[in-house]
């Protein structure tokens, strides 16, 4: 598969360079059958979705429920009224956050995630347990960035029935650690206590069947997976989704109004409040279909593997360079690399690497409370996808080199 054919935005250059990008983990590039069928549905179908009779509403109304059943096929989901879509992965944290707790978790409860997570997956259970008079408890990553299992069976047995879900991401955006999600699972429900994967990087480098995960919750972002922004997905076990309240009231997620007492819409609708951006859920089916391809192309997935090793292999040649995230088997780390250098600021380093075409993240990664884990307040990023390449990790290496030498 000639992939890079496929995403016109690699062939552009910055600052007179070949764009060389490297922020994947933050946003990826986005196919041509996407762009098209974007400026397809904002030219044919751009009309209300579940709401008017006219073609264009019938229309608008078809290509969402394709792209609900595109993401229904590819998470293996039993069925569509367990997809909700949502605005991203923070949206449809937020709204387990909210509902869930305000269903299931009483004072003196506690929800438990791990010191591995993303904001998105720690901020909506502070607030959530400020709310229900909870307790928020971290279970802890060791020096490589690894989770334990039995360090969550410990925990779990201990407090007795009082942990009421475990909130933890499939693969850590700084760690780039694929972490044993089945097993955390299984370890759960063997205590009794439903799980929410944050997927925002598991459903990119990962297969995502959520019926065999056994996962009660399951969220990401389409802008990860070659979708355009603003569209993100809740998978939801029908049981949980029934009996938690709506997140949001207004127009599509209801039955029948009255002033005295308002009945909901059944799922999906009841958690799809408002005029939903259908174009961008329609473009889940072509983005999640480039990403099938991608996924079952071996000589792209060897190549993947490939970079990953040339990664872990020259960085660590560099002196003074530390990279983040260092599993016992290298089949559990992604080609995503977090690292701090000797002597040399992150955002200097991205500012200078920037001017060479090349495009990183630098910061805290929306992950503070991990960086300062391993005493650190900011750390360089570099994430990979299947459309890049092995030429491009070498002019990353040497590139990174010369700005490293500038620095020092």
């Amino acid at each position: 598969m000639d992939v890079r054919t496929h995403f016109p935005a690699l062939d552009r250059q910055v600052y007179g360079k070949p764009l060389i990008y490297f922020d994947n983990a933050a946003t990826a590039q986005r196919p041509d059958t996407v762009l098209a069928l974007q400026q397809r549905l904002c030219v044919e179908a751009n009309g209300n979705i579940h709401r008017a009779v006219h073609k264009l509403s019938a229309d608008a109304t078809d290509f969402y429920e394709a792209g609900r059943e595109a993401v229904r096929r590819y998470l293996n989901a039993p069925g569509r009224e367990n997809v909700i879509f949502t605005s991203g992965t923070t949206a449809a944290i937020n709204l387990v956050a909210t509902c869930f707790t305000a269903r299931y978790v009483a004072p003196g409860d506690r929800i438990l995630i791990s010191e591995a997570e993303h904001h998105s997956n720690l901020v909506p259970w502070q607030l959530a347990c400020e709310r229900a008079g909870a307790k928020l408890e971290v279970l802890p990553v060791d020096e490589a960035g690894e989770l334990s299992v039995a360090a969550l069976e410990a925990r779990l047995a201990a407090a007795e029935g009082r942990i009421k879900l475990v909130a933890v991401t499939h693969i850590s955006n700084v760690l780039g650690i694929v972490n044993p999600v089945q097993e955390i699972v299984a370890t759960a429900h063997r205590h009794g206590v439903p799980v929410l994967l944050d997927g925002a990087q598991g459903i990119v480098h990962e297969p995502v069947d959520v019926q065999a995960l056994d996962c009660d919750f399951y969220a990401f972002s389409g802008h990860k997976v070659y979708a355009p922004t603003g569209i993100g997905v809740l998978y939801g076990k029908t049981r949980y989704l029934n009996e938690m309240p709506p997140y949001m009231g207004g127009g599509e997620m209801i039955d029948q109004v009255t002033f005295e007492k308002t009945t909901y819409a059944p799922l999906p609708l009841k958690f799809e409040a408002g005029t939903q951006n259908y174009v961008a859920a329609a473009c889940m089916a072509p983005a999640l279909e480039m990403a099938r391809q991608m996924a079952e192309d071996a000589a792209l997935q060897a190549n993947l593997d490939a970079m990953r090793d040339y990664l872990l292999e020259e960085l660590g040649r560099i002196e003074g360079l530390r990279i983040y995230g260092t599993p016992r088997e290298a089949a559990h780390k992604i080609p995503l690399f977090s690292f701090t250098v000797e002597g040399a600021f992150p955002s200097d380093l991205a500012q200078i690497l920037d001017k060479m075409g090349i495009a990183l993240r630098s910061g805290h990664m929306c992950a503070e409370p991990l960086l300062r884990r391993y005493g650190q307040t900011s750390m360089l990023r570099a994430s990979l996808a299947p459309y890049n390449t092995m030429a491009e990790c070498e002019t990353f290496v040497k590139s990174l080199r010369r700005a490293v030498d500038m620095l020092r």
